[in-house]
């Protein structure tokens, strides 16, 4: 490992117990993701908060063919979120952490999807807006991907796509802190479903252990800063569970 603990799995392998304890982990995270992508556990009171798809939300906008208030920042923001990290996670990058790429192409596939049906049901002002501010998307993404192949070696454009996967996958963790805000502030996980916070853990733990193998410290940073907040989640659900009401409205998103 090098003093930034850039990844070196590729120039030393370890042994074949480590790679199994790698590809163990990062399949598992694989895995995890895929739940807070599909939205099979979801609900329209947390897609604000992890900035993953909402089936009742896109259901509710396709039934009445309008997206009302909801705003499609989220997913336009974690589109941008997900294709620099697959870009972190490709050869082109980086060696030996392709996992993280799959994970990510998935991710962007699913944004991208949920930012069409968004921009098919919206008026005409917002379908304009949202549509702009996906093409910008693609065009800061095509910058960043030129820029770090034009001005880069291949350990610097490491770093500099490193970084910027640092930077924004912290960022995203305002989501997160706001929902556990709510939480402390309400005394009610009813924004906070359990299963959710789960699997943002078993995630988030999942491609920490992936980065600590690998030495990778690009990986382990965001990831360990999100199994922390996992904790916090679930420690909160188990204290304030017994206060929570099932009856309360759902919280819709009102901003644009």
């Amino acid at each position: 490992m090098n003093s930034l603990g850039l990844s070196v799995a590729a120039a030393a392998p370890g042994s074949p117990f480590h790679d199994i304890c790698c590809y163990g982990a990062g399949i598992a995270g694989n895995i995890f993701a895929l739940v807070l992508f599909i939205p099979l556990l979801s609900d329209c009171r947390t897609c604000e908060w992890l900035s993953t798809d909402c089936s009742p939300t896109f259901k509710r906008i396709v039934r009445n063919g309008s997206t009302e208030q909801f705003s499609a920042m989220p997913y336009i923001y974690s589109l941008l979120n997900c294709l620099i990290c697959l870009w972190y996670g490709l050869p082109f990058v980086s060696y030996g952490v392709v996992l993280v790429a799959t994970v990510n192409s998935i991710g962007a596939v699913f944004q991208l999807a949920y930012t069409a049906t968004f921009i098919a049901f919206a008026d005409p002002k917002h379908r304009v807006k949202v549509s702009s501010l996906l093409v910008m998307v693609f065009g800061v993404f095509a910058l960043i991907v030129y820029a770090s192949l034009a001005l880069f070696d291949h350990q610097t454009r490491q770093m500099f796509i490193g970084y910027l996967s640092v930077a924004s996958l912290i960022f995203m963790f305002a989501s997160p802190l706001s929902i556990i805000n709510l939480v402390i502030r309400t005394k009610s996980v009813e924004y906070m479903p359990f299963y959710l916070s789960l699997s943002m853990f078993l995630m988030s733990i999942s491609f920490f252990a992936y980065g600590v193998l690998l030495h990778d410290f690009f990986i382990y940073i965001p990831n360990g800063i999100g199994t922390v907040l996992g904790v916090i989640q679930l420690v909160l659900y188990g204290y304030f569970r017994k206060g929570s009401s099932e009856d309360r409205l759902p919280l819709l998103v009102t901003h644009t």
